[in-house]
């Protein structure tokens, strides 16, 4: 029979039900179905009703609820039953009350919904008692055969001999009774050693626990079991010692108390300890003396443990970092980059982060450093913390930063160097282009700079340049840009300007710097500058902005300096027209295109031809013949002047060479040839020179070279030294354009010139100047005086030839007598008048 107790608590498990349905069955939602059918048949068999198209009541299909009632109540019993009446009892009511009904209707459909619940009732309690019946039923089976296989002697002992760990039963004395097989191999005693022995002569206890103590607990306690957390070791037979867990618990049998020992070898556990606590021993070691700075943080960055090192790197203590956050340490811009790393660690996008950050140190001065942080997990894969290395990088960035500065600036001046300033150009351009406003670049070139290092030393000249830097920032706007370009240029970026006639006014300004001395050491130094400048909205490359502001600059240098020019498109039309010539004069001269032409110098009181001077001309395809005033300089600055004076040479001493052939000639004519300063100071000179006299059989005697007087006196120590060479090989020099510079005539003492040609100039302006006469009288007087022999040029009247006998000139050369002519027509030239005049007599 089932109790009281029993059945009250069955109802109560049955309002558990109820208030909890089984929502996850199927046969709930069966029974949910069986409702929801029932009801609409009833809600449309009474709409239908009131509209008059069914006879019957509707509430008479009220009874349909009745199916599901019955089915859950089978299911679920009373639980069930109840709550799809409920359920009908809710729908049919309010479905009652929003249609009109009559009194009589009402009270029999009330009366129906009411018959239902109680059939609920009754079914659901008869079903109830039914499932609780089999319930109980089941279970009393269940304890009847666990109650017989227990109390076997034979079950009890084959389920004991299964068990993968010892297990020894122990009366309440704690004398062994029963071992299994598994405990005898664990200790190598076999049973009749074991059973009748107390169980703690078996084991000792590492925690200074007594075996006894720990059955006295078992027995003591109310708990069915208990798990022993010492460790024990057991004795073995050999006297060994395995280390073992003991699980203990109380066991009742015929009335008595009996322990069941769970004896568990526990060496590999123990081993996996040890092997853990000594790798945690050498992660804490390695952690605390690692020379770099080591933290670790939970997974919200926050500092669970850091090393003296990383202490260090801060400048606090432990107590200060341990339990705050990484983010309160770290230069407020780089905490993102901190979180962001990390984040993609924690999400497994990356098996490590390695950046470089900035911590803040105590004292307040930042610290660099490049941190490798990576996450532990346990075993079950889930992140447990971060583990970062720190190294101190302070030094190497500062290093890096310096090198970094030291790239982008000047060495001298602490100025932005060209790198720079191209990178700031093509930001620059796209700022203007967004603005619509104007940019220009500024090209500043100091005027005679070379004659400062020249006098003064390069110490001199370097100071100057500091100077001049500092003037020039302190006119430097702040969305500026200024740069040294290197030698004694600058340049200057002027951004934001509204027209090109700002950018006028402001290279006015810039020059303005210039006006006052700059005191350097001892000295007061009063230095010009030249500007040239280019303007842009956008649109041109930096390239070509730098390209037009060198133009200009190159077209005041020419014209006039101390100065500055503004960009025009026919300057760079007049750069591209000498860029082509130069281009074309390179073309001619591999295509023979240039050729020597030969004046003759002529004795003026007997006529006699006793020279030539060998001029270059050029014919050129096109434009025909080009003047030596149009290419000789584009020559000197392409340097194609190496290549021009090579030809010129090799041409005149070879053509030269064929004149000591001609018959009835007592002394051959000489010949000039013209050096470039460059090839005059050339250390190859004399070399070559001697190379082309020996291969063409031509005298030393029979060739003078001639310089311009300002080529000579430029490095006046290097003119003298190559004069003095020259007269060692019995090559004469002539100076061209005497007059025409400001040398010293001590100068002209040093270089001892055989021969000094006065310009043409004080030749044409003779009769025009007052003294011109004079001043040519006084020249030959004073190349008399050096023993040099005086050459008039540019003769070009009978007038100008009386002046210069009168004068006391003896030689000349000029149209009067002959333009250049090329070397076929030098053969008659020489026949027509015999030469008596050689330079044997000029070497006099």
């Amino acid at each position: 029979m089932i109790s009281t107790k029993e059945y009250r608590r069955a109802y109560r498990d049955q309002l558990h039900g109820l208030l909890h349905p089984p929502i996850s069955e199927g046969r709930f939602w069966l029974a949910q179905a069986l409702i929801a059918v029932a009801v609409l048949v009833h809600i449309g068999a009474d709409y239908t009703y009131h509209l008059g198209t069914l006879s019957e009541p509707g509430f008479l299909w009220i009874f349909l609820i009745f199916v599901p009632v019955v089915y859950a109540g089978s299911v679920y019993g009373l639980s069930g039953s109840i709550g799809i009446a409920l359920e009908g009892v809710i729908v049919g009511v309010s479905e009652e009350l929003f249609l009109d009904h009559t009194t009589n209707q009402l009270w029999g459909a009330w009366s129906i919904l009411f018959m239902m619940v109680v059939t609920a009732v009754l079914v659901g309690d008869r079903f109830e008692e039914k499932l609780s019946n089999q319930a109980l039923l089941v279970a009393t089976e269940y304890q009847e055969t666990a109650s017989y296989y227990e109390g076997h002697p034979l079950f009890r002992e084959h389920l004991l001999e299964m068990l993968p760990d010892g297990v020894a039963l122990v009366d309440n004395q704690g004398v062994v009774r029963y071992v299994n097989s598994r405990l005898q191999n664990l200790t190598g005693f076999g049973t009749l050693e074991l059973v009748g022995s107390p169980f703690q002569t078996l084991i000792t206890s590492r925690v200074n626990t007594d075996s006894s103590r720990w059955f006295a607990l078992v027995h003591a306690m109310d708990s069915q079991s208990f798990d022993s957390e010492g460790n024990f070791t057991i004795i073995c037979k050999d006297q060994s010692e395995l280390p073992v867990s003991i699980s203990l618990a109380r066991y009742s049998l015929e009335n008595e108390p009996w322990v069941i020992a769970m004896v568990r070898d526990d060496t590999s556990r123990r081993a996996a300890e040890q092997a853990h606590f000594e790798t945690e021993q050498r992660f804490q070691l390695a952690f605390d003396n690692n020379l770099a700075g080591m933290a670790v943080t939970d997974l919200h960055r926050r500092i669970l443990a850091v090393n003296s090192s990383f202490c260090e790197m801060l400048g606090r203590g432990r107590e200060e970092l341990v339990g705050q956050s990484f983010a309160q340490f770290t230069f407020p811009q780089d905490r993102s980059i901190s979180e962001k790393l990390s984040a993609k660690v924690l999400a497994g996008e990356a098996s490590e982060a390695i950046y470089t950050k900035r911590y803040c140190h105590k004292d307040g001065h930042i610290v660099w450093a490049e941190v490798t942080k990576s996450l532990a997990r346990n075993e079950a894969g889930e992140p447990q913390y971060f583990i970062s290395s720190t190294r101190d990088v302070t030094e190497e960035r500062l290093l890096l930063d310096e090198l970094s500065h030291q790239a982008l600036h000047d060495p001298l001046t602490g100025l932005a160097n060209r790198a720079l300033f191209e990178d700031r150009l093509v930001q620059a351009f796209a700022r203007a282009a967004r603005a619509e406003t104007w940019l220009a670049v500024f090209v500043i070139d100091l005027d005679e700079f070379k004659d400062v290092n020249d006098t003064f030393g390069h110490q001199v000249g370097d100071d100057l340049l500091v100077a001049v830097a500092r003037r020039l920032e302190k006119m430097t706007r702040s969305s500026d840009t200024l740069c040294r370009f290197g030698g004694d240029e600058f340049l200057y970026l002027g951004e934001g300007l509204s027209s090109p006639s700002e950018a006028e006014t402001m290279a006015a300004r810039l020059l303005s710097v210039f006006d006052e001395p700059f005191g350097v050491g001892e000295e007061n130094l009063n230095q010009t500058a030249s500007i040239g400048l280019a303007t842009c909205m956008g649109g041109d490359s930096g390239a070509d902005l730098l390209r037009d502001a060198d133009i200009a600059l190159y077209d005041v240098k020419r014209q006039s300096k101390n100065h500055y020019r503004l960009f025009h498109q026919d300057m760079y039309d007049r750069v591209s027209r000498r860029v082509g010539l130069v281009q074309e004069l390179r073309k001619s001269l591999e295509s023979d295109r240039l050729s020597m032409y030969y004046q003759p110098i002529v004795n003026l009181s007997t006529y006699e031809t006793v020279g030539f001077e060998a001029l270059m001309r050029w014919n050129h395809s096109e434009r025909g013949w080009v003047s030596p005033r149009v290419f000789i300089p584009l020559a000197e600055q392409s340097n194609l002047i190496f290549d021009l004076g090579s030809l010129a040479f090799r041409q005149a001493v070879s053509e030269t060479a064929s004149w000591q052939h001609l018959p009835d000639r007592e002394c051959q004519p000489y010949v000039t040839v013209n050096l470039s300063p460059r090839q005059f100071h050339d250390s190859d000179l004399i070399k070559r020179i001697n190379e082309a006299l020996e291969a063409n059989g031509l005298p030393a005697n029979r060739l003078v070279l001639e310089i311009t007087e300002g080529a000579a006196f430029a490095d006046i120590d290097s003119a003298t030294r190559v004069a003095s060479r020259l007269r060692s090989l019995g090559v004469a020099l002539a100076i061209d354009d005497f007059g025409t510079g400001y040398s010293s005539l001590s100068y002209f003492a040093l270089l001892r010139p055989r021969i000094l040609k006065i310009d043409q100039s004080f030749v044409n302006r003779a009769h025009d100047t007052p003294n011109g006469e004079r001043l040519l009288e006084a020249i030959v007087i004073i190349g008399n005086s050096l023993d040099a022999t005086v050459v008039a040029e540019g003769i070009e009247t009978v007038a100008q030839l009386k002046m210069l006998r009168n004068l006391g000139y003896k030689f000349g050369q000029g149209f009067l007598f002959s333009p250049a002519i090329p070397p076929v027509d030098l053969a008659n030239m020489i026949a027509k008048v015999p030469v008596s005049f050689s330079v044997q007599q000029l070497l006099l």
